[in-house]
């Protein structure tokens, strides 16, 4: 069946992929990003024809995360367009890095803005057109930063990432009796098929930075062996698959988590753990039925 759905975080990596997957599979998929008149004009046009080449539904669509008019009115176009939206996948994110010191606390607040504060802005969006509907799918991309190993250097990112993590749990309990589904796709690190490092934000603070140099080279010796342990046929269109997999699912049967990971720093182990212990404490303390989308019987 098809579905109307919003990608945020659209214009490249892991968001571009997926949107344009969702467009193939036969969804109607708006691709938001900042900028589609200005800085993202070429992907945005791009976009289009690509979309009227091949014949599917694919639509850029002007959203900045850190503006609620801008989120505001990106819904409202597409609700105006089509009357609802049954899907909206939370892709958005910035990675920042450097040691995590020499992040002032307005360059923090900047990271959660985009990664954290944004997510929470499109909910306020879509959200009351979708408990209205008692129907919905919000899909979040996190990272198994949140629950596996991970490098030095990415604290603010992983920081950002795992609040988000916790707000997406903390919510799926809460839009349940709404009959809004809540899956979490968990992606591992790539080392290539993203420009995630390459535009990761630094810091301002280059004397702190300095300070660290003890450290240099660090980050490049990481990477260059997740490299070595990333397999040849690693690749973020994986996600992406994994994306569209997930939204074909019947409702009822999506799964709460995903884990996509190539290099296998512990994530899908750690949360296989934390799933059941999640599960096992819901039976206890009485909220079992809101680990499921099933509406309890009047």
């Amino acid at each position: 069946m098809s579905s109307v759905i919003l990608v945020t975080g659209a214009g490249s990596g892991i968001g571009k992929l997926s949107a344009e997957a969702l467009a193939r599979a036969g969804h109607t998929v708006y691709a938001s990003m900042r900028g589609i008149d200005g800085r993202n004009s070429e992907r945005a046009s791009a976009m289009r024809a690509a979309a009227e080449r091949d014949g599917y539904d694919l639509r850029p669509l002007e959203l900045d995360v850190v503006s609620q008019p801008s989120a505001d009115a990106a819904v409202a176009a597409i609700i105006a367009e089509q009357g609802h939206i049954d899907v909206v996948m939370h892709n958005v994110g910035h990675l920042v890095i450097g040691p995590t010191e020499a992040f002032t606390p307005e360059e923090l607040v900047k990271v959660f803005d985009t990664n954290l504060f944004g997510v929470q802005r499109v909910n306020r969006a879509v959200l009351p057109e979708m408990r209205k509907r008692e129907h919905g799918l919000v899909l979040w991309i996190s990272s198994t930063t949140t629950k596996g190993g991970f490098p030095p250097f990415l604290g603010p990112y992983a920081a950002a990432k795992a609040a988000m993590d916790s707000l997406a749990v903390t919510m799926s309990y809460e839009l349940t009796r709404f009959g809004i589904e809540t899956s979490i796709v968990v992606p591992g690190a790539f080392t290539r098929g993203t420009n995630h490092f390459p535009t990761a934000g630094r810091p301002a603070d280059k004397e702190t930075v300095g300070a660290y140099s003890r450290y240099d080279g660090l980050l490049d010796r990481v990477g260059e062996r997740l490299s070595e342990l990333t397999p040849d046929h690693a690749d973020p269109q994986a996600v992406a698959d994994e994306v569209v997999r997930i939204v074909g699912l019947p409702e009822g049967s999506r799964p709460a988590r995903s884990v996509i990971d190539f290099v296998g720093d512990g994530a899908a182990e750690v949360i296989e753990i934390a799933e059941r212990m999640r599960i096992d404490f819901a039976r206890r303390i009485g909220i079992a039925d809101l680990l499921s989308i099933e509406k309890p019987q009047a």
